[in-house]
């Protein structure tokens, strides 16, 4: 009888383990699913933009605007996640952000005319700015302090899949059917998501003490809005104005700035503020902070500058191009599926984050000297690289700024964390771009310094073009030649010019990443620490 009793209770904690084991890793998989409909909405809307403008009769200008309204929105409202997750519930503020994600997605995808979609954008990106946070933030609490690199890194395989598929989805959905199915293909995933979170996820006792306490911010919404609303704009619409020498760009940065300067300050000396910006005097969150910003504006950037490149220099395709950036997908999820298993280990994973900054900067440095002859493995080695060390960077970063910060604050953390990963991708995609554009230019005047009138009579001979006297004819042959061969010169000195001004983007991002690598000795220890005010 006792033998019988003694085997119950020895057990009892192994079935009770089990269980957990299995409610942590089902949440897991419904909140990741929330973050794949979001993020995969955001990349496979690109493909789709050529046949919209089509379909609206838009400008190339006016139908960026689809992209652009998504990203405002979102901006403005991914900081503010917390508060309202606080005053509402967070599951409740899940499912109605679930909810109207995939009621706008139907949306657009029936939308008759340019200004409805941009609409409909717009109300999307309020829904899906809160999906990335909220499920940060859950897994956090939902793991046990010494698995919490591991939640991050299987997050961000989830996380890691959608921009992979989303081009090659995309584009089979756009030229087999229509491109408005890029958005209801949203409507199964967000109904499938909705019921796993309805039926696994709950708000744990905090938040539900919490929930309808404090009064609204309205200075800091207010603020919020102008500074990421118009900053938002600014990145994303600048370049296309030329920058400050249209007077919008100078009223938006202003209001901007102002702005930001005084949602700071007040939600410092605010007792219930919207956005927690104390949060940030907290060294084992700041540092990481400033690192992602740091990695997600080369990350970010490159994206933008590595299409130009295989598409404009080399004349790869749309899809050969896709094709050739996948690789560097592939070698972040490696990456992160080897550093799940390890910290399940225990190990002080902080290494890890430095090394991933030195392989950045080593691809980095390589795609810096590679030239318009090159093959497609001497693009490819170097993205797998930097992949590798995004994999082995990101969620060290997650959970050592995660895991630093008291439960309470944990959703006011996650969005803000998140609201960094936003600021440095769009710093970084108009900072580069803007320097390619300059870089071009001044790369362009000096070759042709070197140019004369010969070059081109040199590239318009053939042998069959020398006759034995000076006709007529041949003069007539001899001009046309010459303008072709003018023609031919001025697109090499293009090229030239433009792998010229890649290649010192590229060290120079090398550079950034040495700085840093010397940052990542700032970083607290990540092995078996549980988070402040946990348990």
């Amino acid at each position: 009888m006792e033998d019988g009793a003694s085997a119950a209770a020895i057990t009892a904690p192994a079935h009770h383990s089990a269980a957990e084991s299995a409610r942590k890793w089902i949440i897991a998989a419904s909140v990741i699913l929330c973050t794949i409909l979001e993020v995969l909405d955001s990349s496979i809307v690109n493909v789709a933009l050529p046949h919209m403008q089509g379909s609206f009769s838009a400008t190339v200008d006016e139908i960026t605007w689809v992209v652009t309204t998504y990203l405002v929105a979102a901006g403005i409202m991914i900081p503010t996640t917390g508060w309202i997750a606080g005053q509402f519930g967070r599951k409740r503020y899940f499912m109605i952000s679930i909810a109207t994600f995939v009621a706008s997605s139907a949306l657009c995808g029936a939308a008759q005319t340019l200004n409805q979609m941009v609409a409909f954008r717009f109300i999307q990106g309020i829904a899906g700015a809160a999906l990335q946070p909220l499920s940060q933030a859950i897994l956090m609490e939902t793991f046990p302090p010494n698995e919490q690199t591991l939640a991050m890194a299987v997050w961000g395989i989830g996380m890691m899949v959608a921009p992979i598929m989303g081009p090659t989805v995309g584009g089979y959905i756009t030229d087999n059917w229509n491109w408005r199915w890029n958005f209801y293909i949203n409507l199964p995933i967000g109904i499938a998501a909705a019921f796993m979170v309805s039926t696994f996820v709950h708000d744990p006792p905090y938040l539900k003490k919490l929930k309808g306490q404090g009064r609204a911010d309205w200075i800091g919404i207010v603020c919020l809005v102008l500074a990421l609303g118009m900053g938002e704009i600014v990145m994303d619409r600048g370049d296309r104005a030329d920058w400050f020498a249209t007077p919008w760009v100078w009223y938006f940065s202003f209001i901007a700035g102002a702005a930001f300067i005084i949602l700071i300050v007040h939600e410092w000396r605010t007792p219930e503020p919207i956005v927690q910006v104390r949060i940030l005097n907290n060294r084992k969150f700041s540092v990481p902070t400033i690192l992602l910003i740091m990695m997600t504006f080369t990350a970010y950037g490159m994206q933008i500058l590595n299409p130009v490149f295989l598409q404009s220099l080399l004349g790869y395709t749309a899809s050969k191009a896709g094709l050739a950036m996948a690789p560097r997908g592939i070698g972040l999820m490696v990456a992160m599926f080897f550093l799940g298993g390890i910290a399940k280990r225990g190990v002080d994973t902080r290494p890890l984050v430095g090394f991933g900054f030195i392989l950045i900067g080593l691809a980095s440095w390589q795609l810096g000297s590679l030239d318009l002859n090159m093959s497609t493995w001497n693009f490819v080695g170097p993205t797998i690289v930097q992949g590798v060390g995004m994999g082995l960077i990101f969620p060290n970063l997650s959970a050592a700024a995660l895991s630093s910060i008291p439960r309470e604050q944990m959703g006011y953390g996650a969005s803000l964390f998140s609201m960094s990963r936003n600021i440095g991708g769009s710093i970084g995609t108009s900072v580069l771009t803007t320097m390619l554009v300059r870089r071009e230019q001044v790369q362009q005047s000096r070759l042709v310094e070197h140019v004369t009138v010969f070059d081109a009579w040199r590239l318009s001979r053939t042998p069959a073009s020398m006759p034995g006297g000076m006709t007529f004819n041949y003069m007539h042959e001899m001009v046309n030649g010459q303008k072709q061969g003018l023609g031919m010169l001025y697109s090499q000195v293009q090229a030239q010019a433009m792998i010229l001004s890649l290649n010192s983007i590229y060290r120079m991002l090398a550079y950034l990443m040495l700085v840093g690598l010397a940052m990542c000795f700032l970083l607290p220890r990540t092995r078996g620490k549980a988070p402040a005010g946990a348990h």
